[in-house]
């Protein structure tokens, strides 16, 4: 078996019907993460006590991240999404903008930790503190950096000549995929509240907006071009009954509106976040500062 052959095997049924992907590549970090983050959350449950219904909506939030990733890179879109851009579009776009926020708001690293023994649980943590890996986190972790990162690998990827060559190649096109997920799994940390640090809500706010806007943009422009951008990923806009440059004109509508939908959402929960947590301390002053 070739090297793409092994980036791009799939069970298909029903003659030319898109298949289930199963390249190992995918499927056993997949199988890996599940089996890791299962050992450890039971440990953590036996050990949690009161915090349990924490534990249970984590574990809940992972399933569902775990599954919208899975469903993104195993099922029959991630086939169809070489032959129509639309299911391309959807794919990376519930990589970037679902699967991505669902499995950070469940926190899973502890859990996943525990799965560990306990001489390598020390020897990461112990490796974790290292001057170097604090100081690129740092950097790459704050909301400016991590909003630039996501925002270089969405437009850059989508340059015609990248993104064609990522369809001709398996492991460019899953470098493609591990890029929009990792960017987006580092975007969404460093804007999602969550506890051990100062909310900036502010900020996270901005940066959502700005992502919605060029996000946007790029949909906005695959939308009113009138030329097809991608001919290659259009080769099978007849399975769903478009032309390639309708099959364009749809892929940048997802990008547009559900996408930016998503973003400008979670921009709105967290304004609504920030002006709570803004008037719960203004009571908290008023109280202070009130005669006995």
């Amino acid at each position: 078996m070739s090297f793409d052959a092994l980036f791009s095997t799939s069970i298909c049924y029903g003659g030319s019907a898109p298949g289930w992907t199963m390249a190992l590549p995918i499927t056993l970090p997949l199988a890996t993460i599940a089996l890791f983050y299962a050992a450890g959350a039971i440990r953590l449950w036996r050990r949690s006590g009161r915090g349990r219904p924490l534990r249970s909506r984590q574990a809940l939030l992972f399933a569902a991240g775990w599954a919208v990733l899975a469903s993104a890179l195993v099922s029959p879109l991630h086939a169809l999404g070489e032959r129509v851009f639309t299911a391309h579009m959807i794919e990376h776009e519930l990589l970037m903008a679902v699967a991505a926020p669902l499995l950070v708001a469940s926190r899973p690293v502890a859990a996943m930790m525990w799965a560990l023994p306990i001489s390598l649980r020390q020897t990461l943590g112990a490796a974790g503190h290292a001057k170097m890996l604090q100081a690129v986190w740092a950097a790459t972790s704050r909301p400016v950096a991590a909003t630039i990162l996501h925002a270089i690998a969405i437009w850059a990827w989508h340059v015609p000549a990248l993104f064609e060559a990522a369809l001709e190649r398996g492991f460019l096109h899953y470098a493609q995929h591990a890029s929009f997920f990792g960017t987006g799994v580092l975007f969404w940390w460093a804007l999602l509240p969550r506890p051990g640090r100062e909310q900036t809500y502010g900020s996270a706010v901005m940066h959502l907006f700005f992502t919605s806007l060029h996000t946007g943009l790029l949909g906005v422009l695959l939308v009113v071009s009138p030329r097809l951008w991608y001919p290659d990923n259009a080769a099978g806009a007849q399975l769903w009954r478009l032309s390639p440059l309708e099959d364009q004109q749809l892929a940048g509508l997802v990008m547009w509106v559900p996408a930016g939908l998503i973003y400008g959402g979670a921009a709105l929960l967290l304004a609504g976040l920030w002006i709570r947590s803004s008037g719960q301390k203004s009571r908290e002053a008023s109280l202070a500062f009130r005669p006995v």
